[in-house]
């Protein structure tokens, strides 16, 4: 059975799952913005420019969705939707005794300093904690992204460490700042084991 994902509406954004009609989309995205992301991102093959490498992954993402380890969301515009400007992604999400995700986030060079991934990852981080009943999100950014952290800082994440040589980022080992979200109303009757 397919479990339909959510369609999140913000005052200026839908933020959605991707279906296999956005992969061109997505994939003008990365490609619009590659010199801008390529600071903060992995190194990424050239196969991941391409339509075909998203009409594969939105695929795969669903099924990640559906099998409850992730939910990996795009940004569009209320009256562009036929654009996409930025991700938004809960990976890692795991239940039992953790009940918790990691958080990660990308917004294009020309939609930076709106509010927008404010507002899209405040919707997003409601929903996680309301419907899917999380207790913890987690998000770390590197020390000399600013925007990043006082994006997290503004959402209420706690910084609660840091992690020297953490994840390998345009080909180099970086150091990180870790935080998290607390959600303060989890409900131990609707957690799933």
């Amino acid at each position: 059975m397919r479990v339909a994902s959510p369609i999140l509406y913000t005052r200026r954004l839908i933020v959605r799952m991707a279906d296999y009609r956005d992969a061109g989309a997505i994939a003008q995205f990365y490609r619009t913005n590659r010199a801008f992301l390529q600071p903060f991102e992995p190194d990424r093959p050239d196969e991941f420019f391409t339509e075909a490498y998203w009409q594969f992954q939105v695929q795969h993402n669903q099924l990640e969705f559906e099998s409850g380890h992730s939910l990996k969301l795009f940004l569009f515009e209320q009256d562009k939707l036929d654009s996409v400007i930025g991700t938004l992604n809960f990976h890692q999400i795991f239940r039992g005794v953790f009940h918790s995700c990691v958080m990660s986030y990308s917004l294009a060079e020309a939609e930076q300093g709106k509010g927008l991934m404010y507002e899209a990852t405040s919707s997003a981080i409601a929903h996680l904690f309301e419907e899917q009943n999380l207790h913890r999100i987690m998000a770390n950014y590197m020390p000399h992204n600013r925007r990043s952290g006082n994006l997290l800082k503004r959402l209420g994440f706690t910084i609660e460490g840091y992690a020297r040589d953490y994840l390998q980022i345009n080909g180099k080992w970086e150091d990180h700042i870790l935080t998290s979200l607390i959600n303060s109303a989890w409900k131990p009757e609707l957690s799933h084991y």
